[in-house]
Protein backbone atom coordinates (compact mmCIF):
# COMPACT_ATOMS: atom_id res chain seq x y z
CA UNK A 1 0.00 0.00 0.00
CA UNK A 2 1.24 3.50 -0.88
CA UNK A 3 2.62 5.51 2.04
CA UNK A 4 0.08 8.18 3.01
CA UNK A 5 1.13 11.84 3.11
CA UNK A 6 1.04 13.31 6.61
CA UNK A 7 -0.38 16.61 7.91
CA UNK A 8 2.55 18.83 8.85
CA UNK A 9 2.77 21.55 11.51
CA UNK A 10 3.05 24.10 8.72
CA UNK A 11 -0.21 22.78 7.29
CA UNK A 12 -2.11 23.15 10.55
CA UNK A 13 -0.71 26.68 11.04
CA UNK A 14 -1.96 27.66 7.58
CA UNK A 15 -5.38 26.12 8.27
CA UNK A 16 -5.54 28.02 11.59
CA UNK A 17 -4.87 31.31 9.85
CA UNK A 18 -7.53 30.67 7.23
CA UNK A 19 -10.06 30.06 10.03
CA UNK A 20 -9.27 33.06 12.28
CA UNK A 21 -9.15 35.44 9.30
CA UNK A 22 -12.67 34.48 8.16
CA UNK A 23 -15.52 36.68 9.50
CA UNK A 24 -18.02 33.97 8.52
CA UNK A 25 -16.16 31.30 10.50
CA UNK A 26 -15.97 33.50 13.58
CA UNK A 27 -19.68 34.36 13.40
CA UNK A 28 -20.81 30.79 12.79
CA UNK A 29 -18.65 29.47 15.63
CA UNK A 30 -20.66 31.68 17.99
CA UNK A 31 -24.04 30.85 16.42
CA UNK A 32 -23.50 27.06 16.31
CA UNK A 33 -22.46 26.95 19.96
CA UNK A 34 -26.12 27.02 21.04
CA UNK A 35 -28.11 26.30 17.87
CA UNK A 36 -28.63 23.32 15.57
CA UNK A 37 -27.37 23.32 11.99
CA UNK A 38 -30.94 22.97 10.70
CA UNK A 39 -32.18 25.97 12.68
CA UNK A 40 -29.25 28.13 11.59
CA UNK A 41 -29.48 27.21 7.89
CA UNK A 42 -33.29 27.35 7.62
CA UNK A 43 -34.62 29.87 5.09
CA UNK A 44 -37.92 31.33 6.42
CA UNK A 45 -38.71 32.91 3.06
CA UNK A 46 -39.17 29.43 1.59
CA UNK A 47 -42.23 28.77 3.77
CA UNK A 48 -44.49 30.73 1.42
CA UNK A 49 -44.07 27.87 -1.07
CA UNK A 50 -44.79 25.10 1.45
CA UNK A 51 -48.46 25.55 2.25
CA UNK A 52 -50.27 22.24 2.80
CA UNK A 53 -52.59 22.74 -0.17
CA UNK A 54 -52.69 20.52 -3.27
CA UNK A 55 -54.50 20.40 -6.60
CA UNK A 56 -54.78 16.60 -6.32
CA UNK A 57 -55.52 15.54 -2.71
CA UNK A 58 -56.87 12.07 -2.00
CA UNK A 59 -58.88 11.59 1.22
CA UNK A 60 -57.21 9.12 3.57
CA UNK A 61 -57.53 7.83 7.13
CA UNK A 62 -55.64 9.14 10.15
CA UNK A 63 -51.90 8.53 10.22
CA UNK A 64 -50.38 5.62 12.11
CA UNK A 65 -47.33 5.36 14.37
CA UNK A 66 -44.58 2.79 13.86
CA UNK A 67 -43.18 3.77 17.28
CA UNK A 68 -39.57 2.73 17.94
CA UNK A 69 -39.29 0.28 15.07
CA UNK A 70 -38.05 0.21 11.49
CA UNK A 71 -41.29 -1.16 10.03
CA UNK A 72 -42.04 1.83 7.79
CA UNK A 73 -42.40 -0.41 4.71
CA UNK A 74 -45.05 -2.47 6.51
CA UNK A 75 -46.92 0.51 7.93
CA UNK A 76 -46.95 2.37 4.62
CA UNK A 77 -48.11 -0.68 2.67
CA UNK A 78 -50.86 -1.48 5.16
CA UNK A 79 -51.88 2.20 5.20
CA UNK A 80 -52.44 1.81 1.48
CA UNK A 81 -54.28 -1.51 1.75
CA UNK A 82 -56.52 -0.44 4.65
CA UNK A 83 -58.17 2.18 2.43
CA UNK A 84 -59.76 -0.69 0.50
CA UNK A 85 -61.23 -2.09 3.71
CA UNK A 86 -62.43 1.34 4.85
CA UNK A 87 -64.23 1.98 1.56
CA UNK A 88 -65.83 -1.45 1.48
CA UNK A 89 -67.00 -1.26 5.10
CA UNK A 90 -67.72 2.50 5.22
CA UNK A 91 -65.28 3.11 8.09
CA UNK A 92 -63.98 6.36 9.60
CA UNK A 93 -61.10 4.70 11.44
CA UNK A 94 -59.31 1.45 10.71
CA UNK A 95 -55.89 -0.18 10.85
CA UNK A 96 -54.59 -3.51 9.65
CA UNK A 97 -52.33 -5.36 12.09
CA UNK A 98 -48.74 -4.37 11.51
CA UNK A 99 -47.69 -6.83 14.21
CA UNK A 100 -49.21 -9.72 12.24
CA UNK A 101 -47.20 -8.91 9.11
CA UNK A 102 -43.97 -8.17 10.98
CA UNK A 103 -44.26 -11.45 12.95
CA UNK A 104 -44.40 -13.54 9.77
CA UNK A 105 -41.79 -11.37 8.07
CA UNK A 106 -39.34 -11.94 10.90
CA UNK A 107 -40.06 -15.65 11.07
CA UNK A 108 -39.57 -16.02 7.33
CA UNK A 109 -36.37 -13.97 7.56
CA UNK A 110 -35.06 -16.44 10.16
CA UNK A 111 -35.51 -19.25 7.66
CA UNK A 112 -34.02 -17.13 4.87
CA UNK A 113 -30.97 -16.37 7.03
CA UNK A 114 -30.46 -20.02 7.96
CA UNK A 115 -30.80 -21.13 4.35
CA UNK A 116 -28.25 -18.46 3.37
CA UNK A 117 -25.80 -19.76 5.97
CA UNK A 118 -26.27 -23.33 4.75
CA UNK A 119 -25.69 -22.28 1.14
CA UNK A 120 -22.50 -20.45 2.16
CA UNK A 121 -21.23 -23.10 4.58
CA UNK A 122 -18.17 -23.84 2.47
CA UNK A 123 -17.05 -20.18 2.32
CA UNK A 124 -14.13 -18.97 4.47
CA UNK A 125 -15.15 -16.96 7.49
CA UNK A 126 -13.84 -13.70 5.97
CA UNK A 127 -15.68 -14.17 2.66
CA UNK A 128 -17.36 -10.85 1.80
CA UNK A 129 -20.81 -12.32 1.09
CA UNK A 130 -20.79 -14.48 4.22
CA UNK A 131 -19.57 -11.53 6.26
CA UNK A 132 -22.39 -9.41 4.87
CA UNK A 133 -25.04 -12.01 5.74
CA UNK A 134 -23.67 -12.44 9.27
CA UNK A 135 -23.27 -8.71 9.87
CA UNK A 136 -26.74 -7.85 8.57
CA UNK A 137 -28.59 -10.58 10.43
CA UNK A 138 -32.28 -9.75 10.35
CA UNK A 139 -33.73 -6.29 10.91
CA UNK A 140 -37.10 -4.54 10.78
CA UNK A 141 -36.66 -3.20 7.24
CA UNK A 142 -37.98 -4.66 4.04
CA UNK A 143 -39.00 -4.12 0.44
CA UNK A 144 -42.30 -3.99 -1.42
CA UNK A 145 -41.89 -7.46 -2.93
CA UNK A 146 -41.14 -8.86 0.52
CA UNK A 147 -44.42 -7.38 1.76
CA UNK A 148 -46.25 -8.98 -1.14
CA UNK A 149 -44.66 -12.35 -0.34
CA UNK A 150 -45.92 -12.24 3.24
CA UNK A 151 -49.41 -11.06 2.30
CA UNK A 152 -49.79 -13.73 -0.38
CA UNK A 153 -48.68 -16.50 1.99
CA UNK A 154 -50.32 -15.40 5.24
CA UNK A 155 -52.98 -12.80 4.43
CA UNK A 156 -53.78 -9.82 6.67
CA UNK A 157 -55.89 -9.22 9.78
CA UNK A 158 -57.45 -6.15 11.45
CA UNK A 159 -55.36 -4.63 14.20
CA UNK A 160 -58.03 -5.77 16.68
CA UNK A 161 -57.14 -9.38 15.85
CA UNK A 162 -53.45 -8.93 16.71
CA UNK A 163 -52.60 -5.78 18.64
CA UNK A 164 -49.16 -4.29 19.11
CA UNK A 165 -47.00 -5.45 22.02
CA UNK A 166 -44.17 -3.56 23.67
CA UNK A 167 -41.65 -5.66 21.73
CA UNK A 168 -43.34 -5.20 18.35
CA UNK A 169 -43.36 -1.42 18.85
CA UNK A 170 -39.89 -1.25 20.42
CA UNK A 171 -37.87 -3.76 18.46
CA UNK A 172 -34.26 -3.02 19.43
CA UNK A 173 -33.90 -5.56 22.25
CA UNK A 174 -35.85 -8.25 20.40
CA UNK A 175 -33.75 -7.80 17.26
CA UNK A 176 -30.52 -7.90 19.26
CA UNK A 177 -31.46 -11.21 20.89
CA UNK A 178 -32.66 -12.71 17.62
CA UNK A 179 -29.42 -11.84 15.86
CA UNK A 180 -27.37 -13.20 18.76
CA UNK A 181 -29.19 -16.52 18.38
CA UNK A 182 -28.90 -16.50 14.59
CA UNK A 183 -25.14 -16.05 14.74
CA UNK A 184 -24.97 -18.84 17.29
CA UNK A 185 -26.98 -20.98 14.87
CA UNK A 186 -24.60 -19.99 12.07
CA UNK A 187 -21.61 -21.21 14.07
CA UNK A 188 -23.34 -24.53 14.79
CA UNK A 189 -24.42 -25.02 11.18
CA UNK A 190 -20.94 -24.28 9.83
CA UNK A 191 -19.38 -26.73 12.28
CA UNK A 192 -22.00 -29.37 11.49
CA UNK A 193 -21.45 -28.93 7.74
CA UNK A 194 -17.81 -29.91 8.19
CA UNK A 195 -18.92 -33.06 10.02
CA UNK A 196 -21.47 -33.97 7.34
CA UNK A 197 -24.48 -33.69 9.68
CA UNK A 198 -28.13 -33.18 8.65
CA UNK A 199 -28.35 -29.39 8.47
CA UNK A 200 -32.04 -29.31 7.56
CA UNK A 201 -32.97 -31.24 10.69
CA UNK A 202 -30.93 -28.80 12.75
CA UNK A 203 -32.68 -25.92 10.98
CA UNK A 204 -36.10 -27.27 11.93
CA UNK A 205 -35.14 -27.27 15.60
CA UNK A 206 -33.84 -23.74 15.27
CA UNK A 207 -37.02 -22.57 13.57
CA UNK A 208 -39.14 -24.07 16.34
CA UNK A 209 -37.12 -22.23 18.97
CA UNK A 210 -37.36 -18.91 17.12
CA UNK A 211 -41.12 -19.36 16.61
CA UNK A 212 -41.52 -19.71 20.36
CA UNK A 213 -39.35 -16.64 20.91
CA UNK A 214 -41.41 -14.53 18.51
CA UNK A 215 -44.66 -15.67 20.11
CA UNK A 216 -43.36 -14.63 23.51
CA UNK A 217 -42.40 -11.21 22.15
CA UNK A 218 -45.28 -10.46 19.78
CA UNK A 219 -48.04 -12.97 20.52
CA UNK A 220 -49.07 -15.83 18.26
CA UNK A 221 -50.76 -14.84 14.99
CA UNK A 222 -54.43 -15.84 14.76
CA UNK A 223 -55.45 -18.58 12.38
CA UNK A 224 -59.09 -17.50 12.57
CA UNK A 225 -60.86 -14.44 13.97
CA UNK A 226 -64.12 -12.47 14.05
CA UNK A 227 -64.34 -9.07 12.34
CA UNK A 228 -66.43 -6.71 14.44
CA UNK A 229 -66.98 -3.06 13.50
CA UNK A 230 -69.38 -0.09 13.47
CA UNK A 231 -69.56 1.86 10.20
CA UNK A 232 -69.95 5.61 9.58
CA UNK A 233 -73.72 5.24 9.78
CA UNK A 234 -73.39 3.75 13.29
CA UNK A 235 -74.48 0.35 12.02
CA UNK A 236 -72.97 -2.65 13.83
CA UNK A 237 -71.43 -5.55 11.88
CA UNK A 238 -70.03 -8.93 12.92
CA UNK A 239 -68.41 -11.36 10.50
CA UNK A 240 -67.34 -14.59 12.18
CA UNK A 241 -64.78 -17.24 11.39
CA UNK A 242 -62.52 -15.38 8.94
CA UNK A 243 -59.03 -16.59 8.13
CA UNK A 244 -56.31 -14.01 7.36
CA UNK A 245 -56.20 -14.98 3.69
CA UNK A 246 -60.00 -14.96 3.40
CA UNK A 247 -60.10 -11.50 4.99
CA UNK A 248 -57.63 -10.22 2.40
CA UNK A 249 -59.58 -11.72 -0.47
CA UNK A 250 -62.93 -10.30 0.67
CA UNK A 251 -61.97 -6.92 2.10
CA UNK A 252 -58.80 -5.86 0.25
CA UNK A 253 -58.90 -7.84 -2.96
CA UNK A 254 -55.96 -6.25 -4.79
CA UNK A 255 -53.76 -8.51 -6.89
CA UNK A 256 -50.46 -7.01 -5.82
CA UNK A 257 -48.24 -9.46 -7.68
CA UNK A 258 -49.98 -9.34 -11.02
CA UNK A 259 -51.11 -5.72 -11.24
CA UNK A 260 -48.30 -3.67 -9.68
CA UNK A 261 -44.62 -3.08 -10.37
CA UNK A 262 -41.84 -1.50 -8.36
CA UNK A 263 -40.06 1.19 -10.36
CA UNK A 264 -36.80 2.81 -9.30
CA UNK A 265 -34.78 5.84 -10.33
CA UNK A 266 -31.08 5.05 -10.05
CA UNK A 267 -29.19 7.24 -12.56
CA UNK A 268 -25.84 5.52 -12.01
CA UNK A 269 -23.70 4.14 -14.84
CA UNK A 270 -23.99 0.57 -13.56
CA UNK A 271 -27.80 0.62 -13.91
CA UNK A 272 -29.01 1.58 -17.41
CA UNK A 273 -32.63 2.73 -17.67
CA UNK A 274 -35.32 0.43 -19.15
CA UNK A 275 -33.74 -2.59 -17.50
CA UNK A 276 -35.00 -4.73 -14.62
CA UNK A 277 -32.93 -5.54 -11.53
CA UNK A 278 -32.98 -7.80 -8.52
CA UNK A 279 -30.82 -7.85 -5.39
CA UNK A 280 -29.13 -11.07 -4.31
CA UNK A 281 -29.73 -12.32 -0.76
CA UNK A 282 -32.47 -9.73 -0.26
CA UNK A 283 -35.66 -11.46 0.72
CA UNK A 284 -37.80 -13.04 3.42
CA UNK A 285 -40.06 -15.84 2.12
CA UNK A 286 -37.76 -18.53 0.71
CA UNK A 287 -40.38 -19.74 -1.75
CA UNK A 288 -41.60 -16.23 -2.59
CA UNK A 289 -40.78 -13.99 -5.53
CA UNK A 290 -37.44 -12.14 -5.53
CA UNK A 291 -37.20 -8.37 -5.39
CA UNK A 292 -37.90 -6.98 -8.85
CA UNK A 293 -37.29 -3.38 -10.03
CA UNK A 294 -37.66 -1.52 -13.31
CA UNK A 295 -35.25 1.42 -13.58
CA UNK A 296 -36.76 4.50 -15.26
CA UNK A 297 -35.79 8.15 -15.76
CA UNK A 298 -37.16 10.45 -13.05
CA UNK A 299 -39.54 12.29 -15.39
CA UNK A 300 -41.18 8.98 -16.28
CA UNK A 301 -41.42 7.94 -12.63
CA UNK A 302 -43.09 11.27 -11.81
CA UNK A 303 -45.52 10.90 -14.70
CA UNK A 304 -46.59 7.41 -13.62
CA UNK A 305 -47.07 8.51 -10.01
CA UNK A 306 -49.12 11.57 -11.03
CA UNK A 307 -51.35 9.51 -13.33
CA UNK A 308 -52.07 7.02 -10.57
CA UNK A 309 -52.89 9.81 -8.10
CA UNK A 310 -55.21 11.48 -10.63
CA UNK A 311 -57.10 8.19 -10.86
CA UNK A 312 -57.63 8.26 -7.09
CA UNK A 313 -55.08 5.63 -6.10
CA UNK A 314 -52.35 6.05 -3.48
CA UNK A 315 -48.67 5.35 -4.18
CA UNK A 316 -46.19 3.49 -1.94
CA UNK A 317 -42.64 4.81 -2.30
CA UNK A 318 -39.11 4.65 -0.85
CA UNK A 319 -36.76 7.61 -0.26
CA UNK A 320 -33.87 8.94 1.80
CA UNK A 321 -35.34 11.11 4.56
CA UNK A 322 -31.96 11.83 6.13
CA UNK A 323 -31.41 14.95 4.02
CA UNK A 324 -32.82 18.47 4.24
CA UNK A 325 -35.84 17.75 6.38
CA UNK A 326 -37.65 19.54 9.20
CA UNK A 327 -39.54 16.98 11.28
CA UNK A 328 -41.54 19.48 13.32
CA UNK A 329 -42.81 21.34 10.26
CA UNK A 330 -43.21 18.10 8.33
CA UNK A 331 -41.10 19.25 5.39
CA UNK A 332 -38.53 17.72 3.08
CA UNK A 333 -37.40 20.63 0.98
CA UNK A 334 -34.08 21.52 -0.65
CA UNK A 335 -35.12 25.18 -0.86
CA UNK A 336 -35.70 25.42 2.92
CA UNK A 337 -32.03 25.05 3.86
CA UNK A 338 -28.98 27.09 2.83
CA UNK A 339 -26.06 24.94 3.95
CA UNK A 340 -23.70 26.40 1.35
CA UNK A 341 -24.29 29.93 2.56
CA UNK A 342 -24.23 28.97 6.23
CA UNK A 343 -20.78 27.40 6.07
CA UNK A 344 -19.33 28.95 2.95
CA UNK A 345 -18.90 25.46 1.52
CA UNK A 346 -20.18 23.67 -1.57
CA UNK A 347 -22.22 20.59 -0.57
CA UNK A 348 -23.59 19.85 -4.05
CA UNK A 349 -23.57 16.33 -5.50
CA UNK A 350 -25.56 14.74 -8.29
CA UNK A 351 -28.01 11.99 -7.45
CA UNK A 352 -25.72 9.45 -9.11
CA UNK A 353 -22.70 10.69 -7.14
CA UNK A 354 -24.60 10.40 -3.86
CA UNK A 355 -25.54 6.81 -4.65
CA UNK A 356 -22.10 5.77 -5.88
CA UNK A 357 -20.29 7.36 -2.92
CA UNK A 358 -22.79 6.08 -0.33
CA UNK A 359 -23.91 9.57 0.65
CA UNK A 360 -27.54 8.56 0.05
CA UNK A 361 -29.71 5.45 -0.15
CA UNK A 362 -33.29 4.44 0.56
CA UNK A 363 -34.08 4.40 4.27
CA UNK A 364 -37.80 5.12 4.65
CA UNK A 365 -41.08 4.11 2.97
CA UNK A 366 -44.25 6.19 3.00
CA UNK A 367 -47.40 6.80 0.93
CA UNK A 368 -48.00 9.61 -1.56
CA UNK A 369 -51.58 10.87 -1.15
CA UNK A 370 -51.53 14.08 -3.17
CA UNK A 371 -49.64 16.40 -5.48
CA UNK A 372 -49.80 20.05 -6.52
CA UNK A 373 -49.48 20.61 -10.27
CA UNK A 374 -48.55 23.89 -11.95
CA UNK A 375 -50.11 25.34 -15.11
CA UNK A 376 -48.07 22.94 -17.25
CA UNK A 377 -49.10 19.91 -15.19
CA UNK A 378 -45.70 19.57 -13.51
CA UNK A 379 -45.43 18.70 -9.79
CA UNK A 380 -44.43 21.51 -7.42
CA UNK A 381 -44.95 19.62 -4.11
CA UNK A 382 -46.20 16.27 -2.88
CA UNK A 383 -48.44 15.29 0.04
CA UNK A 384 -47.11 12.38 2.10
CA UNK A 385 -48.78 10.07 4.62
CA UNK A 386 -46.07 9.20 7.11
CA UNK A 387 -46.09 6.70 10.00
CA UNK A 388 -44.45 8.85 12.68
CA UNK A 389 -47.67 9.69 14.57
CA UNK A 390 -49.79 12.83 14.23
CA UNK A 391 -47.45 15.01 16.29
CA UNK A 392 -45.60 16.60 13.35
CA UNK A 393 -46.41 18.32 10.09
CA UNK A 394 -50.09 18.58 9.19
CA UNK A 395 -51.50 16.07 11.69
CA UNK A 396 -48.80 13.59 10.68
CA UNK A 397 -48.97 14.35 6.95
CA UNK A 398 -45.74 15.67 5.46
CA UNK A 399 -44.74 17.54 2.32
CA UNK A 400 -41.92 17.04 -0.19
CA UNK A 401 -40.84 19.71 -2.64
CA UNK A 402 -40.48 18.83 -6.30
CA UNK A 403 -36.70 19.22 -6.21
CA UNK A 404 -36.38 17.08 -3.08
CA UNK A 405 -38.50 14.39 -4.75
CA UNK A 406 -36.22 14.36 -7.79
CA UNK A 407 -33.08 14.08 -5.66
CA UNK A 408 -34.03 11.75 -2.83
CA UNK A 409 -36.92 9.54 -4.00
CA UNK A 410 -35.66 6.24 -5.39
CA UNK A 411 -38.64 3.90 -5.66
CA UNK A 412 -42.39 3.86 -6.25
CA UNK A 413 -44.99 1.15 -6.78
CA UNK A 414 -47.44 1.77 -9.60
CA UNK A 415 -50.10 -0.13 -11.48
CA UNK A 416 -48.82 -1.81 -14.62
CA UNK A 417 -51.76 -0.40 -16.56
CA UNK A 418 -50.05 3.00 -16.66
CA UNK A 419 -46.86 1.71 -18.31
CA UNK A 420 -46.09 2.75 -21.88
CA UNK A 421 -45.31 0.19 -24.57
CA UNK A 422 -41.60 0.91 -24.13
CA UNK A 423 -41.84 0.49 -20.35
CA UNK A 424 -43.81 -2.75 -20.69
CA UNK A 425 -41.16 -4.10 -23.05
CA UNK A 426 -38.46 -3.13 -20.55
CA UNK A 427 -40.35 -4.98 -17.85
CA UNK A 428 -39.74 -8.21 -19.79
CA UNK A 429 -35.94 -7.89 -19.70
CA UNK A 430 -33.99 -10.45 -17.73
CA UNK A 431 -33.20 -8.96 -14.28
CA UNK A 432 -29.62 -7.93 -13.64
CA UNK A 433 -28.41 -9.25 -10.27
CA UNK A 434 -27.13 -6.58 -7.88
CA UNK A 435 -24.90 -7.23 -4.89
CA UNK A 436 -26.64 -7.44 -1.49
CA UNK A 437 -24.94 -4.20 -0.40
CA UNK A 438 -26.16 -2.20 -3.39
CA UNK A 439 -27.94 1.10 -2.47
CA UNK A 440 -31.12 -0.22 -4.05
CA UNK A 441 -31.34 -2.84 -1.31
CA UNK A 442 -30.89 -0.60 1.70
CA UNK A 443 -34.56 -0.08 2.58
CA UNK A 444 -34.48 -3.62 3.94
CA UNK A 445 -31.54 -2.96 6.27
Amino acid sequence: MKQFDEISAADTQRFHESYVQSPLCRAMTNVLYKNSVKDVSFRPASLQNTQFQYSVDLPTLEVTDQMHSGRCWIFSALNLLREQVAKKCNLEKFELSQNFISFWDKFEKVNYFLESIISLADRPVDDRLLTYVLSSGIEDGGQWDMLVNVVEKYGVVPKSAMEETHQSSNTSDMNHLMNAKLRQYAAKLRAAAKDGKDLQQMKQEMLAEMYRFLCMCCGEPPKQFDFEYVDKDKKYHMVRGLTPKKFYEEYVGLNLRQDYISIINSPTQDKPFYQTYTVDYLGNVADGQPVHYLNLPMEEMEDLVVRQLKDGELVWFGSDVGHLGDRDKGLWCTECFDLDGTFGMDFSMTKAERLDCRESAMNHAMVITGVNLDEKGKPTKWKIENSWSDKHGDKGYYQMSADWFDNFVYQAVVSKKYLSAKQKAALETKPVHLNPWDPMGTLAD
